[in-house]
Order: structure tokens, then C-alpha cells, then sequence
């Protein structure tokens, strides 16, 4: 016995599957990230100040900016024809501050900024897909 409206589902999910599908994702997906750096940059240089009247963040807190190496640091990477987006500080004391270590309290900021954004870069990601299933059901 046939399956009824096969063919209709099978046009519907090569619809879904296609690369406009993962360009509209991918963009939703960077476009988060993005938002998350943004986050962690503001966290780190809110209240902050450089120079001679730099006071160091109290534990726990983001870490406050001195030279703002570390704020400038934070990248948000994404390959075309990927549905990932990575959020990361290359600065190289950027664990120590986020985990602390066995001398010094942890300086959160990228788990914070993550944790923040969350519900925003779910909603894009989610209208995405939502675009997508829409288009894909005009392919019939």
C-alpha cells in the first residue's frame, strides 16, 4: 500500500535539506554568536577603567579591562555550509580568567554572556527554521 502523499513529503524534505535551507540557519546561528560576543565584550568593559586606576574585578565578577586585549580578542567563528557557530577568546590568559586556577578565583565572562543570550539566539535560530518550513511547504 502507498504511502499518501509521498511524493508531496519527499519534495517538502529535499526543500528543507537545501543549501538556502543551511545558508538561512548558518547566518541565524552566526548572528547568535555574534549577540554572545557582544555580551561578553560589554561584560568585560562595563565599569571598567585602564591605566593607573585599574581595580581587578572581585571573584567571581567578569574580568574588568585594563588594556582591553582580552575584549578584543573574542571571536565568533563560522564556516559557510556548517550549522555551527563557535564563540571564543583567543587571548591567551582567557581560561585562567574564565575557570580561575589554584592561585587565583575564577572571572567568569564567556559562560555568563552565553548563558544571557540563550533565549534570543534560540528564538533567531528557531525563526529560521520556521522560515525554512514555511518555504518548504510552498515547493508543493
Amino acid at each position: 500500500m502507498p504511502l499518501k502523499g509521498a511524493k508531496a513529503h519527499i519534495r517538502r524534505l529535499n526543500a528543507l535539506a537545501s543549501a538556502e535551507t543551511e545558508k538561512e540557519i548558518g547566518a541565524a546561528l552566526f548572528a547568535a554568536g555574534e549577540m554572545i560576543q557582544v555580551e561578553a565584550q560589554l561584560s568585560i568593559t562595563r565599569g571598567a577603567v585602564s591605566g593607573k586606576n585599574h581595580v581587578p574585578s572581585a571573584p567571581g565578577e567578569p574580568p574588568n579591562a585594563d588594556t582591553h586585549t582580552l575584549a578584543n580578542y573574542i571571536n565568533v567563528e563560522h564556516k559557510a555550509g556548517s550549522l555551527k557557530a563557535t564563540v571564543r577568546s583567543d587571548a591567551d590568559y582567557s581560561k585562567h580568567l574564565e575557570f580561575g586556577t589554584g592561585k587565583m578565583a575564577a572571572r567568569p565572562f564567556m559562560r555568563p554572556a552565553r548563558d544571557k543570550m540563550k533565549p534570543q539566539a534560540k528564538r533567531l535560530v528557531e525563526q529560521a527554521l520556521n522560515r525554512a518550513v514555511k518555504r518548504s511547504r510552498r515547493s508543493d
